[in-house]
């Protein structure tokens, strides 16, 4: 059963997309509603969701705004807006589907079932993480991150090529939302562990992984055996 948010500042298409909704997936189906941001990212922080149908409009604010903070959760995003030249940008966010202002109901249909088998295909890790930019969001495709160390309230990614990013969700939340190759070895330290290579034993019992390219991290005691376990 899938769960859904819809974010519509319209009472009357809001009202018109939960009653559809209920039709196409049946009266047990979970709807949310919300109609600003605020409403929307107090559901989003409660509440684990399947799928957003998202108005870009919501009385002035920019429904993009969500897009981008929301880009390392796992739902699947459908975009239902009047504003159809934006559609490619929506894509390019990785959005599942674009409805454009008036829609029918078997276009709403469509996009829920592609939504069904994306849920059933994909799962529900993300595929990349959205880094702020000064002119926007630069998204980093998840088999590109090495690993990822704590920082405060922020992270740090280190992607194969060597570089930096800082990432503005904590290590808890982004181990939620990464597929399964991500370890967490350390308090401070998520791995990618298709890019691990060996385990390391030091003097006074301490444990290293070191990673392809030669640099070492620190592994928990308590971590050393699922570590051990993935490398085999």
């Amino acid at each position: 059963m899938l769960r859904i948010l819809v974010v519509e500042d319209e009472p009357l298409v809001q009202q018109r997309i939960v009653r559809l909704c209920r039709e196409l997936l049946g009266s047990s189906t979970s709807i949310d509603s919300a109609a600003s941001l605020d409403d929307a990212e107090d559901v989003l922080r409660r509440l684990p969701i399947d799928v957003l149908l998202l108005d870009l409009n919501l009385q002035g604010e920019d429904g993009f705004s969500l897009l981008h903070r929301a880009i390392a959760s796992t739902f699947h995003t459908i975009v239902i807006s009047a504003h159809a030249d934006r559609a490619l940008e929506a894509f390019a966010l990785g959005v599942l589907d674009f409805l454009a202002k008036p829609f029918p109901r078997a276009r709403l249909a469509q996009a829920l079932e592609r939504a069904q088998t994306a849920s059933r295909t994909s799962g529900r890790a993300a595929r990349q993480l959205g880094v702020w930019r000064v002119h926007g969001v630069t998204l980093i495709p998840v088999e590109d991150i090495a690993w990822i160390q704590a920082d405060g309230d922020y992270c740090a990614l280190r992607l194969v090529n060597g570089r930096r990013e800082l990432h503005d969700k904590t290590l808890d939340r982004l181990q939620q939302v990464l597929p399964a190759a991500f370890v967490r070895i350390h308090r401070s330290y998520l791995v990618n562990m298709h890019l691990a290579d060996s385990l390391l034993v030091e003097s006074g019992g301490r444990y290293r992984l070191r990673m392809q390219g030669g640099m070492e991290l620190p592994v928990g005691r308590s971590r050393v055996q699922s570590v051990r376990e993935r490398l085999l």
